[in-house]
């Protein structure tokens, strides 16, 4: 089973050497693909000396920066073009650690999309305040609700694939960002009645560097759930007084 994770940058240099020194240690089996936003600190140029001395690091650099989604949607091309079995999402800044990745593996055997999360029994978080942690529940729940989709952590970003499911998802037509990718990719695995797996993460608040996070991408997910909710509402609707 080929695995690569795949690691967006944008101003990471300090965290992403000690991310993926993390990984190639814990799962050595696993290639890297750091997914570079043209980081104006340097991120890429170290990304591309950490792949000339390991062949099981690549590098993909894009011109600027245009979204997380953006920049997953570019690293699952190029892994699913490259013939990859699984590909496995990873944040660059630590939160995620890379000691927990096996765990993921070990249930993708058996799912279509295996999710890292915070939100399951034994799941936890920490360093978040506590309005931070009922955020990212709250964001959960509305998401979970209005979707019908019985997730707990929908957005959250610790995720591996199966190459099958990707191939089923129409990646040229995603175009969200933030949280709002998470839910989306997450939305069209289970309306395309695949089987998702959740389990427990520690999720660990970045050290170095400041969060991607900001104010119009959470308004953006919100928008969007609500959109995507009501339309599915609608079709349901449709077809059963067609029927």
């Amino acid at each position: 089973m080929r695995v690569v994770t795949i690691i967006p940058t944008y101003n990471e240099i300090e965290s992403l050497p000690l991310t993926v020194e993390r990984l190639r240690r814990a799962v050595p089996h696993s290639d890297v693909l750091v997914v570079d936003d043209n980081s104006p600190d340097g991120t890429g140029g170290l990304a591309d000396t950490l792949a000339s001395a390991d062949p099981q690091i690549h590098v993909l650099h894009r011109t600027g920066k245009a979204g997380l989604g953006a920049a997953y949607i570019a690293g699952f091309t190029w892994g699913l073009d490259a013939g990859y079995d699984v590909l496995v999402e990873m944040d660059a800044d630590g939160s995620h650690r890379p000691e927990q990745l096996q765990s993921l593996l070990d249930k993708v055997a058996d799912a279509d999309l295996v999710i890292g999360s915070r939100w399951v029994p034994g799941g936890s978080v920490v360093n978040w305040p506590r309005r931070r942690k009922l955020l990212s529940r709250a964001g959960s729940t509305y998401s979970r609700l209005m979707l019908g989709i019985n997730v707990r952590d929908i957005t959250a970003g610790y995720r591996a694939f199966r190459r099958e499911t990707l191939e089923k998802v129409e990646l040229t037509t995603v175009d969200s960002v933030g949280y709002g990718f998470q839910v989306d990719m997450t939305f069209r695995v289970a309306t395309l009645g695949l089987k998702i797996v959740e389990v427990p993460i520690t999720f660990v608040e970045r050290e170095f560097g400041a969060s991607k996070m900001s104010g119009g991408i959470v308004l953006e997910a919100i928008a969007n759930v609500t959109k995507w909710g009501l339309a599915a509402r609608w079709r349901a609707m449709t077809s059963r007084s067609k029927a």
